[in-house]
């Protein structure tokens, strides 16, 4: 069994023994840590969400009556989005969120992703805070006539929509237009409610649903990698559908795909939508339009997309968290993650698929392409994703510097693990220890899958002989 604590929130597996795994014991220890540091910066409500995985009813109970009785008001937006929930925090003036997910995790886990009264993940020095209110123990339950109130509102969804809507970049009579058939896996979980709800709002009116039904029993891996969606690319290749769309449990990442049946690749997405919202902005000075912010481990595709626009294409340390602080101190319009993450901060700050949806099809309308033919619009590049589990007896940090060691004469970044270029080959591979599992994240790129695959095995036999 296992807990992970960390800047991404508290996750871990159901059952087991306290502190070993996300037990109801650690759901209420963790829930009150959190609402005492909402406390201490006195804010005095807090917004819920939850995805429709099976642990997530039991959880939502435990966690709202522990911040209820810190005398903090509750608003529980039940079945919910990630980023809806980010959206329902200011607008609901809390002092913070926390999103009941883990995310792409399998049924087994669950999570509390924790959010300022931003609705912004918490930074790194805020959630060391919350960590160490939870090692000491360091809360104190409210009195029974100062308990908190519990309030449930269901509509943030379609609030969620409305705003997406509202937006200048997204055009629904040229998506009504282009008349779209769809194909939808929402893997089971609240997506299933949300993006056919936004696609009808949108104009589409041929939709066909595949796992949509919130039960939280998901009928593959939850995560949108290409080995785990198979099923809805041979749908949308005999149905002759126009596009696929496929989300995560908590509807924060987004893949798609083409017409012929293949993904158009989730590191294409946020290239994709970037390419449209840079098209459509006004030239500042220099003809400059926009800058661009992407993760370390995110393919090179996007800065050739903004330096084409004359805008500033900068890479962050991996984590929603850097992310948004690289944007901010960018001003970069548009930014995300490879992992099928668009962040446009006009909405909000965090990653959204359910803006990425309405962006990218409002994209493909005005292009008049194929999604097959949008996509060899942009660089080729192909990001080879590997991992090696870890056990207790491997020194992370040991092992990275003597990589690091070895690839000396290459260009280097240590901002977050060891990136390696290989300059005279374009390509490059990043290592990191992940945030989330107990597995060194191995991720390289270039030209073309044989060249990726090659330099992420030649690294992984470096990682064997020297663990």
């Amino acid at each position: 069994m296992t807990l992970i604590k960390s800047i991404s929130g508290i996750r871990g597996t159901i059952g087991g023994k306290p502190g070993d795994a996300l037990t109801p014991v650690d759901c209420v220890k963790f829930a009150a840590a959190f609402g005492s540091w909402v406390k201490s910066r006195q804010g005095k409500k807090i917004v819920i969400g939850r995805d429709a995985r099976i642990s997530g009813e039991m959880v939502n109970a435990l966690v709202c009556s522990t911040l209820q009785g810190l005398g903090l008001d509750v608003i529980d937006l039940g079945l919910s989005t990630t980023p809806t929930v980010e959206i329902a925090v200011p607008l609901e003036k809390a002092g913070g969120g926390i999103i009941l997910t883990a995310s792409h995790n399998p049924i087994q886990w669950n999570a509390l992703k924790l959010l300022n009264e931003k609705g912004e993940f918490i930074s790194a020095e805020d959630g060391a805070l919350v960590l160490q209110i939870a090692q000491d123990e360091n809360f104190e339950f409210a009195p029974v006539e100062k308990l908190g109130r519990y309030e449930k509102k269901t509509t943030y969804i379609k609030k969620h929509i409305e705003l997406i809507l509202k937006n200048k970049l997204v055009d629904v009579k040229a998506i009504q237009k282009s008349k779209f058939k769809i194909v939808v896996d929402a893997v089971n979980s609240s997506g299933g409610i949300c993006v056919p709800e936004l696609l009808k709002a949108l104009g589409v009116n041929k939709v066909k649903k595949l796992y949509c039904e919130p039960t939280g029993k998901f009928p593959h891996n939850p995560e949108p990698l290409p080995e785990n969606i198979k099923t809805i690319c041979k749908e949308v290749r005999k149905g002759k559908y126009h596009l696929g769309i496929v989300v995560d449990p908590d509807v924060d990442r987004l893949a798609l795909i083409q017409e012929d049946g293949k993904p158009f690749g989730e590191e294409y997405t946020l290239v994709a939508v970037a390419d449209y919202v840079l098209s459509n902005l006004p030239a500042g000075k220099a003809g400059r339009k926009g800058n661009t912010v992407s993760n370390l481990s995110s393919t090179r595709a996007l800065r050739d997309v903004t330096e084409n626009a004359k805008g500033i294409y900068t890479a962050a340390s991996v984590g929603e968290v850097n992310v948004v602080t690289t944007m901010k101190q960018t001003k970069a319009v548009i930014g995300g993650e490879g992992n099928g993450g668009v962040i446009f901060p006009e909405l909000h700050y965090g990653r959204d698929a359910l803006m990425g949806i309405a962006l990218f099809l409002t994209h493909l309308a005005k292009s008049k392409l194929k999604a097959s033919e949008l996509r060899k619009t942009y660089p080729s590049y192909f990001i080879s994703k590997n991992k090696i589990e870890l056990t207790p007896q491997i020194n992370v940090d040991e092992v990275l510097e003597k990589v690091k060691a070895k690839y000396a004469s290459e260009k280097i970044n240590t901002a977050d693990g060891v990136k390696i270029d290989f300059e005279t080959e374009k390509e490059w591979v990043h290592l990191r220890k992940s945030n989330t599992e107990p597995i060194i994240r191995i991720y390289a790129e270039s030209q073309n899958e044989k060249k990726a695959d090659a330099l992420a095995k030649r690294i992984i036999k470096d990682i064997q002989e020297l663990i």
